[in-house]
């Protein structure tokens, strides 16, 4: 083929050639591409940040709630009280509140597939125990996992047990006994920075919590008249292998921001049931529910004695009376498990657990959830 040498050289600037052309139309082409591709990344971006703000259901064929997440061998577990329909009628006696069983869920990210190991506990192995296995708590210590949970033994008293597991997925071997001096209910242990264990505890109400002062049980308890401190929720260490308490059970006491104790009748600060503990920035944070005015509260100390200074809300009233509730850190968010009702339409005995992203203010305290998103 030969080329007309002068016809390139006398082309006139500007003159599109058909190449120029093919050029212009794959330019334009790759522009738009991009565009909209960058437009796309920025689409699925959304998605996934509204994705990791909403709170999320971890199941949604069984009802569980109560929930005590923990990180162990890199995954989240989740210790949850497994709710029935157990036929009973709704009354102030909490009967209808007739767990029996535990189930263990493990996932790998949150909002990833959630796995139900099954049964890990039954009331029906628990020699001491009569009904009644309500929220529980988990531990690693020793090479071994604990399961701590409350159930009424045979004299319909509320006691604590412990089982024990090789896997943190159970099953679990409980004791044939209860923990010695234990009482109430919602156990949750802390396990510090220097290795010691603290168990915290108590549940007002159904909890008999008020049947108890200082330790001891107590005839004909009662709350405190309203301009009276609060009842206090309880501690007490744990002893190495983590089947006893370690120390007789102390007063965790909650002040307001005046640094006088709260009162009973301050129902909307006051501790009703559901302890937790988590360590943020050095700062030790207990947690817990105010039972009839649905809140999730945090008072922040110094030592995981106390006394700690009541901060604010966590997470405002959700579906349902319960609220009861975690918080645990996994690979750099924290996020805060709970519970409501929405899935059985309000049913307060059938509830379902759902987690959602807890962040904190630069000064520590943390930032408020709405129950009802």
């Amino acid at each position: 083929m030969r080329i007309n040498l002068g016809k390139l050289a006398t082309r006139e600037p500007g003159t599109i050639t058909h190449e120029n052309h093919l050029m212009q139309i794959a330019s334009c082409h790759l522009k738009t591409n991009m565009i909209a591709i960058f437009l796309m990344a920025v689409a699925i971006t959304t998605i996934n940040a509204q994705i990791k703000h909403k709170p999320v259901y971890l199941v949604k064929d069984i009802y569980i709630a109560d929930p005590s997440a923990h990180v162990f061998n890199g995954k989240i577990y989740v210790y949850p009280s497994h709710d029935i329909e157990a036929g009973i009628q709704e009354i102030n006696n909490v009967d209808h509140f007739n767990m029996r069983d535990y189930h263990i869920f493990s996932m790998d990210k949150v909002g990833g597939p959630v796995t139900d190991h099954g049964v890990a506990l039954d009331v029906k192995e628990v020699p001491w125990a009569g009904r009644q296995m309500w929220a529980p708590d988990a531990a690693f210590k020793n090479g071994k996992y604990y399961l701590y949970f409350p159930a009424k033994d045979k004299t319909d008293i509320f006691r604590i047990g412990v089982a024990v597991s090789d896997k943190p997925e159970g099953p679990f071997i409980p004791e044939t006994s209860p923990i010695t001096g234990s009482f109430s209910i919602d156990p949750a242990v802390f396990t510090d920075t220097d290795g010691k264990s603290y168990m915290y505890f108590g549940g007002i109400w159904g909890g008999q919590l008020q049947h108890y002062s200082n330790g001891k049980a107590i005839e004909c308890g009662a709350q405190p008249a309203g301009d009276k401190p609060s009842l206090n929720p309880q501690v007490a260490l744990m002893s190495k292998d983590m089947l006893q308490f370690a120390e007789n059970v102390k007063n965790l006491e909650i002040l307001g921001p005046d640094g006088k104790p709260i009162k009973s009748g301050d129902n909307d600060r006051r501790f009703f049931e559901a302890s937790w503990m988590h360590k943020f920035n050095g700062k030790y944070y207990f947690s817990y529910s105010t039972g009839d005015t649905h809140k999730l509260c945090y008072a922040t100390g110094d030592n995981p004695y106390g006394p700690f200074t009541w901060q604010g809300v966590i997470l405002t009233p959700v579906v349902g009376w319960t609220s009861h509730h975690s918080i645990v850190e996994f690979k750099g968010t924290w996020y805060l498990f709970y519970h409501d009702s929405k899935p059985s339409g309000g049913k307060t005995w059938l509830r379902s657990v759902k987690v959602a992203e807890l962040n904190y203010n630069a000064d520590g305290t943390i930032k408020m959830l709405e129950g009802t998103d």
